[in-house]
C-alpha cells in the first residue's frame, strides 16, 4: 500500500489520538466500534468525514475533515468514524 506524500502519518498526533490506521483490519474498530454498521464494515469510505474531492485525492486516498490538508486511505478507520448519511 503505497501512500502519497501528504498521507496521514502513523505518528501524526491527531491520528494517534483518534486511533487512525490506514488499514481498518489492523485498527481497533472491533474494540472501539461506533454505531451505524458492524465493526467489520466500518471504513473511511463510508464515513461522513471523508472528502472525496480533496486536492490530490485518488481512488484509494481521499481527504478527511479531521485531517486538513492530508489524505486518508478509504480502507482505513479511526475512532471518530461516523456513518455517512444517505
Amino acid at each position: 500500500m503505497s501512500a502519497p506524500a501528504n498521507a496521514v502519518a502513523a505518528d501524526n498526533a491527531t491520528a494517534i489520538a483518534l486511533k487512525y490506521n490506514q488499514d481498518a483490519t489492523k485498527s481497533e474498530r472491533v474494540a472501539a466500534a461506533r454505531p451505524g454498521l458492524p465493526p467489520e464494515e466500518q471504513h473511511c469510505a463510508d464515513c461522513q468525514f471523508m472528502q472525496a474531492d480533496a486536492a490530490g485525492a485518488t481512488d484509494e486516498w481521499k481527504g478527511c475533515q479531521l485531517f486538513p490538508g492530508k489524505l486518508i486511505n478509504v480502507n482505513g478507520w479511526c475512532a471518530s468514524w461516523t456513518l455517512k448519511a444517505g
